[in-house]
């Protein structure tokens, strides 16, 4: 099977094609670097705004992943609003232009969105056939992202698209910064503490990608999210015992506010709420490795 990466040298983008390429498939990715070939992986270069050589890539492609786009992990002034929407909207719409264009034998496109497509929630859970979405930034975002992706002319080619929550991983994302915080005893209650945190392990987004492949039934929206959906008091408290650590000291709304605007990125990251359900992945059948959060929490902190 070959597999095509758009923006593939980001955090899960890397992990994708490791986990690819252990599987023996043959993986491309497309990135503002140079075109070369490392540890069995093609790197080939594109600008993710216009048709290139790049696209001769698709004339014999399985799968198209496409993780393109500037990280939200900043502040929303207006420039970065800007570039965070036109950096996911003209990569999905040149990639659609690609596969048309090369008549792209493709089985199957999976592009990223985001679970901040919901709107704020702290009773009740949002799944894909939930119609509360979002009124903020992030909502706009991701709906306008969708939109391109869905609007794309690419007959008989299915499309999934990923609502990723917070994912946890070992080696970049979220996870290595709250272990510090943890480490240091600030890993106490953030803000009301009563808002929702929708995580996934690392291990079961790359299997639920690789679950949305070979399930023709998979397609539209698909929430990637654990089952179970802490508070943010709840995860921070899990995370400590995880880590050993007993105490940590709570972060009020308005430090986190402060801190945010030191460091460069938004406190909403932290004080939204965000309770989604993977319904789709279980009436399908997929199976959780880490489906509750102190065992995925256990396993990261090893």
């Amino acid at each position: 099977m070959k597999v095509i990466i758009a923006g593939g040298t980001g955090f899960l983008g890397h992990e994708l094609s490791q986990f690819f390429t252990q599987r023996n498939d043959e993986v491309v990715v497309l990135t503002r670097g140079a075109s070369r070939t490392e540890h069995g992986l093609s790197f080939v270069h594109w600008d993710a705004t216009t048709l290139g050589d790049w696209k001769v890539e698709f004339s014999d492609a399985d799968v198209l992943i496409n993780l393109s786009g500037k990280s939200v992990d900043c502040r929303f002034t207006e420039k970065n609003k800007k570039e965070i929407l036109r950096s996911r909207i003209d990569a999905t719409k040149v990639l659609g232009k690609a596969v048309k264009d090369t008549r792209s034998p493709l089985r199957i496109w999976i592009n990223a969105s985001a679970a901040t497509i919901y709107d704020y929630s702290e009773d009740k859970a949002r799944d894909e056939d939930s119609t509360e979405l979002g009124h903020d930034f992030a909502k706009e975002v991701a709906q306008a992202w969708e939109d391109t992706f869905y609007e794309a002319d690419t007959p008989n080619v299915r499309k999934v698209a990923l609502r990723i929550s917070v994912v946890l991983g070992k080696r970049d994302g979220a996870y290595p910064v709250l272990k510090r915080l943890g480490k240091f005893g600030l890993a106490g209650t953030m803000g009301p503490g009563t808002q929702r945190f929708a995580w996934v392990h690392i291990q079961d987004l790359l299997r639920m990608i690789e679950f949305a492949i070979v399930n023709d039934s998979i397609t539209g929206p698909l929430n990637c999210a654990a089952p179970e959906t802490p508070t943010n008091k709840t995860f921070l408290k899990a995370l400590r015992v995880s880590l050993g650590v007993p105490i940590g000291i709570p972060q009020p709304t308005f430090l986190l506010k402060i801190g945010g605007f030191i460091i460069g990125t938004e406190s909403d990251l932290i004080l939204k709420s965000r309770w989604v359900s993977p319904k789709k992945l279980l009436e399908n059948g997929f199976e959780f490795t880490f489906s509750d959060l102190q065992s995925a929490l256990n396993d990261l902190a090893q």
